[in-house]
């Protein structure tokens, strides 16, 4: 929780550098949504999906130690957030947690009131109110810990990063496919 303006505008505002001095923006995003307290969720599961991402993605508050609300993948506010902030490079986490589903659902839109939003309703009260539409996705039962390279990980994987990015609005650069610090898989260096 913070007061800051968690924003890419609220970096320049908070480091002192002009907005232009920003020429790279990299958002780490999941492969699956969390939010921690109150508030509109449209993709949060209240099944056994959700209990599956919370107990084997360790989503409880580091802090209060409460559990985390989980959901899909959402790409509506993944496009939201790269709009608002001007991402040039998305870190997608916690890819290796997918694995063992047969298929896995992503948000591609919302249903309000009867009609489809392809972005996020631009008032709350809406977006409370907002059912995801899903697109399914074949799962992948590899293990996929030990990729170290897009060409490593089944192709159900390399479908589904690719989906996501060309639903996101930015490039996933790097994908994390597990806990450790090495269990990465770069696509495009985000340090040239």
């Amino acid at each position: 929780m913070t007061s800051s303006n968690a924003t890419a505008g609220g970096a320049s505002t908070g480091s002192g550098l002009p907005p232009h001095a920003l020429t790279r923006i990299i958002a780490v995003i999941k492969a699956y949504t969390t939010r921690v307290g109150a508030g509109p969720f449209p993709t949060e599961l209240f099944d056994e999906n959700g209990e599956y991402l919370r107990a084997n993605c360790f989503e409880f508050g580091t802090m209060t130690g409460r559990p985390r609300r989980c959901g899909w993948y959402d790409a509506p506010m993944a496009r939201y957030a790269s709009r608002i902030n001007g991402v040039t490079d998305f870190v997608l986490t916690k890819l290796d947690v997918l694995s063992g589903l047969e298929t896995i659902p992503v948000c591609v839109a919302y249903e309000v009131n009867g009609e489809r939003h392809d972005e996020m309703p631009v008032n709350q009260s809406d977006f409370h109110h907002a059912k995801p539409i899903y697109e399914e996705f074949p799962g992948w039962s590899e293990d996929i810990t030990g990729a170290r390279s897009f060409e490593d990980l089944p192709k159900n994987a390399q479908d589904y990063i690719l989906a996501l990015e060309a639903m996101s609005g930015s490039r996933i650069s790097a994908i994390g496919v597990g806990p450790e610090r090495e269990q990465v898989v770069v696509r495009h260096d985000l340090l040239d």
